[in-house]
C-alpha cells in the first residue's frame, strides 16, 4: 500500500505535523495511556480538518474493585487502565471532536477463575451483583 504509513512514537507526542493525518485508527491502546486527555489532544492536532478517527478501546461502566484496579496483570490486560465510558466520551468532546458515536459496544465478562486471583469470594459475589462492567467500545469521531 502506498497510502499507509507507520511511525514509531508516543501517542502523547506523535511524530507528525499539525493537520497531517486523514484517519486515525487504534485497537485497544488508549486505555493504557496514563494521560488520555493529552493523547486525545494529539489525535485532534494531527488530524486534518474533515479527518476522522475510529478506535476500539476498553472502558468502564461502574467501578472495578480496588484489588483489580491495582493488579499489574489487569493493567497489562487493558482492564485497570480503563476509565469510565462517560468520561472517555466527554474527553473526546472537550478536545473538539464532533459527530462522536459509539459504533459497537460489548460487555467483557472476566471468568471467575481469573477474578478469584484478586478478589475474595464475597468480593466476587458483590462485583457480579453490582452491575458494574468492563466494556469494549468502538468509537468514531470527526474533526471539522
Amino acid at each position: 500500500f502506498n497510502n499507509v504509513e507507520f511511525r514509531f512514537g508516543d501517542i502523547e507526542a506523535m511524530p507528525m505535523l499539525d493537520a497531517e493525518a486523514d484517519v486515525i485508527v487504534s485497537n485497544c491502546v488508549l486505555n493504557l495511556v496514563p494521560n488520555k486527555r493529552k493523547a486525545f489532544a494529539e489525535m485532534f492536532r494531527v488530524l486534518k480538518q474533515g479527518g476522522h478517527f475510529s478506535v476500539s478501546d476498553i472502558v468502564l461502566v461502574g467501578n472495578l474493585p480496588k484489588p483489580i484496579q491495582h493488579a499489574a496483570e489487569m493493567y497489562a490486560g487493558c482492564v485497570s487502565g480503563a476509565i469510565q465510558k462517560d468520561e472517555y466520551l466527554k474527553l473526546l468532546h472537550q478536545e473538539g471532536f464532533v459527530n462522536i458515536r459509539v459504533a459497537k459496544e460489548r460487555v467483557i465478562s472476566l471468568p471467575d477463575e481469573i477474578l478469584v486471583q484478586y478478589l475474595t469470594s464475597a468480593e466476587l459475589v458483590e462485583f457480579r451483583a453490582s452491575g458494574d462492567n468492563i466494556v469494549s467500545i468502538t468509537v468514531y469521531g470527526e474533526k471539522q
